[in-house]
């Protein structure tokens, strides 16, 4: 067995793990990345591409935002579409100038990747059996297995940014931790195509027939959403049938500006709320999907694991620099009160915005009046504004 030492052991290379290892490279703190999956699946992850105004700086600070400048479009409003008419809300001018940047996470890994090979920093990709121990004590460690060779990887710290499905979370025992979830009887169908967005801004649709959703990559690339039943299977959509129900759920100048093509990817994501508590248990901390979840309406997922690394970095670098825990001991706290926040909004949109299968029409009738409400109400909107474009830190 090869033994390795480091100060920050990161477990899981997607953006959350990527972007805590920059943050620590450019504050001097010595990590390493341990990773199950190859380089080339983790760069080719579809995933959201709504970021926070704090997302973007964030990446700024780690020095990874010269492509998003660059290929990054700023959104300055979204549009909501409900009893046929579509209603601007004009993000930008009820949060004093704040915005939205349309940018792919799957851009936002790639970028993180280059940065931390132009730096030629340590990462161990397509890593097997990987273990966690003595979190709880002063000297944790991680094992792991890598082209048949077995590795101990000493360590100050842990940081569980392996996802859902991760080992970190799985390792705490049961009495320790709590979970609260919410499994939602829907799934979203996306499709992604190369062709001209239908609108500069995106459009979320309420609508008889279900929730729709109109967003893009770029100039030249969309990304379309149907909300599906649970049961459904992406091989039951042809391109054809997927147009034309997104069609049915949208106003007559939309019709007219959509710009159909073949799919270059399609897939079907169950929604659900999870939240884990805490977010610290002794030297390991669990950050992004590894400790919560959040339906992607409100396009809170990417955003929530930046802000957890943003705490994160901060504690570990006023450990280091400062000899000081009290970001380490305030962590979990200070997480758990925005993501309760973002879990909150994202619900709300997702309740509000959906057709549920045990909706009455009373209650359909209910929420169209909500959201008309929030519509026709510069206090709603401000509420609703405030939280698209992310909560302080």
């Amino acid at each position: 067995m090869e033994n390795l030492k480091t100060q920050v052991a990161i477990i899981g290379s997607g953006p959350a793990g990527l972007l805590l290892g920059q943050l620590l490279y450019k504050a001097g703190i010595s990590h390493i990345i341990i990773e199950q999956r190859s380089a080339d699946y983790v760069a080719a992850r579809i995933r959201a591409g709504i970021l926070e105004q704090v997302s973007v700086d964030l990446l700024h600070k780690a020095g990874v935002d010269e492509n998003l400048k660059q290929f990054g479009i700023p959104h300055e409003g979204i549009e909501i579409l409900t009893n046929g008419l579509k209603h601007r809300v004009d993000l930008s001018s009820l949060t004093q100038g704040k915005q939205v940047t349309v940018y792919g996470q799957t851009e936002v890994t790639k970028d993180l990747m280059h940065a931390r090979e132009a730096a030629d920093l340590c990462t161990y990709y397509e890593a097997q059996n990987v273990q966690i121990h003595d979190f709880e004590k002063q000297q944790p460690y991680v094992t792991f297995q890598k082209d048949g060779q077995s590795f101990r990887l000493a360590c100050d710290f842990i940081a569980g940014c392996d996802g859902y499905h991760g080992v970190c979370r799985a390792s705490v025992p049961q009495d320790k931790i709590k979970t609260f979830e919410k499994v939602y009887p829907f799934g979203w169908l996306g499709v992604l195509a190369d062709v001209p967005p239908v609108s500069d801004e995106l459009i979320y649709v309420q609508s008889e027939r279900g929730f729709a959703l109109c967003s893009m990559r770029s100039k030249t690339r969309s990304r379309y959403y149907l909300q599906v039943p649970v049961t459904d299977h992406v091989e039951e959509w042809s391109d054809e049938r997927f147009w034309n129900e997104l069609k049915s759920r949208l106003d007559e100048e939309s019709c007219n500006n959509l710009v159909t093509g073949a799919s270059i990817e399609k897939s079907i994501a169950p929604l659900r709320s999870f939240v884990t508590e805490p977010m610290r248990f002794g030297k390991l901390f669990l950050a992004g999907d590894a400790a919560h979840i959040v339906p992607p309406t409100g396009a809170k997922g990417l955003n929530l694991a930046a802000s957890d690394i943003a705490y994160l970095s901060s504690a570990l670098i006023e450990f280091y620099q400062r000899n000081s825990t009290q970001g380490i001991d305030e962590y979990s706290e200070k997480c758990l009160k925005r993501v309760w926040k973002a879990e909150r909004f994202s619900w709300w949109m997702t309740h509000l915005l959906h057709r549920f299968e045990t909706e009455t029409e009373f209650d359909h009738k209910i929420k169209q009046a909500e959201l008309n409400y929030i519509l026709d109400s510069n206090a709603g909107l401000t509420t609703l504004a405030e939280n698209y474009v992310g909560l302080p830190y």
